[in-house]
């Protein structure tokens, strides 16, 4: 390669700031190992084993022979808003008019949009941790401090009050709230939901309330919109989706509700990112709420059946985790293997076949935890825990 302008690579060369060269991460090293491997069984991903209900890939259909593939307003189609509107007010209490919502290109868009709408240099975002890494990198882009707020086994991985108010400095503006959460499946109880409003409400800290996976919620737990609490509607966002709950992925659709005069605000800087989601994409979203609910409810008992022989096969090994009031995932300690969560994820990968990740990829420096997620048929899970159960006492013996 030829050196131009005194620079062996000019692009890396002039490159911004906020992009930071890594080394290959611990997730890419993971799944170069599987790839050379047979019957690999992955419990490591986010992302629904069922398909996309029938229903919801004929809306998209029949919107692609409409000739619905043209451009959308920003906010999205009317009435795609005016459901959300709808599901938000029947299922979690929130009343928000069709204006008040925004369809985005997945949460992650939405998380994108509300970092460059809300952070200036030098803000402080709070984030629920262990976490979904997606929000430091925003909040990086546009010049913010990401502030973890550490959640413990000990409260289920529930956000603590205690724990946000001894990270609170002159500069912290926003709160990232995600519950339930990824990687722990923790439902922050609505008791601690009202305490974190009356904590947000004193300080003036605006929220963004991760609901992704609320209507994942399972037998003892309970979720609570902050949104809905007195006093919090006009200072938070509401942030959910439909890939997680309708196993659509792909597809990418999510979105956000806030007050009006907010919601107008953030229309141009929509569009400036990607004008708006995949019109196709918007009809079968329209489909998944408007439509039949039965696949949402038979995907939700399945994820029970298989959350609670996690629970039981975990118990049996003695190897201890938070309560996953919700999502998908169990975040389970096991250092009682003798080894740190990347060693032994590494360990069981190559001698169980078992793909897993540590807690480290969800920000988590202790070493000590595994995320699990239960996005595999019963039967394949069965054979994951034989397997698993193999490693963990060869080498507990050991």
């Amino acid at each position: 390669m030829s050196a131009v302008g005194g620079a062996r690579d000019p692009l890396l060369a002039r490159r911004a700031g906020r992009l930071i060269e890594e080394d290959v991460s611990f997730r890419t090293k993971m799944l170069e190992i599987a790839a050379g491997l047979d019957d690999v069984i992955a419990m490591g991903r986010g992302d629904p084993d069922f398909h996309t209900p029938a229903h919801i890939v004929e809306a998209a259909k029949r919107a692609i022979d409409a000739n619905e593939h043209h451009y959308t307003h920003p906010a999205g189609i009317p009435q795609l808003r005016e459901a959300i509107a709808d599901t938000l007010s029947r299922e979690y209490g929130l009343r928000y008019d069709l204006d008040e919502v925004i369809v985005t290109a997945g949460v992650q868009e939405s998380i994108t949009l509300c970092m460059l709408a809300l952070i200036e240099p030098g803000d402080e975002v709070l984030i629920t941790s262990p976490r979904f890494t997606t929000y430091d990198q925003a909040v990086h882009a546009f010049g913010g401090v990401p502030v973890p707020v550490p959640t413990f086994e000990s409260d289920d991985f529930a956000l603590m009050p205690s724990e946000i108010e001894a990270r609170l400095t002159e500069r912290t503006k926003v709160l990232v709230l995600v519950s339930p959460n990824n990687p722990t499946g923790a439902v922050t109880p609505p008791d601690v939901i009202r305490q974190i409003a009356e904590l947000a409400i004193r300080h003036d800290l605006i929220v963004i309330s991760d609901e992704i996976y609320a209507s994942l919620i399972y037998e003892g737990a309970e979720h609570l919109s902050i949104a809905a609490v007195d006093g919090m509607r006009e200072r938070t966002i509401v942030l959910n989706g439909f890939s997680k709950s309708y196993a659509m992925t792909g597809w990418r659709v999510g979105y956000m509700a806030a007050p009006k005069a907010f919601t107008r605000m953030l229309i141009d800087p929509r569009h400036m990112l990607s004008i708006n989601a995949a019109t196709p994409s918007q009809f079968a979203a329209l489909a998944a709420l408007t439509g039949p609910q039965d696949a949402l409810v038979a995907m939700r008992d399945a994820y029970a059946e298989r959350r609670a022989f996690l629970m039981q096969a975990m118990d049996g090994l003695g190897l201890t985790y938070g309560f996953p009031g919700g999502a998908f995932y169990l975040y389970t300690n096991t250092s009682g293997t003798g080894m740190l969560s990347p060693a032994f994820c590494e360990t069981l990968l190559r001698e169980g076949r078992v793909l897993l990740f540590p807690g480290s990829l969800f920000g988590d420096d202790s070493d000590l935890y595994t995320r699990m997620s239960y996005l595999q048929p019963l039967p394949r899970i069965e054979e994951a825990m034989d397997r698993f159960a193999g490693v963990v006492e060869r080498h507990r013996g050991g």
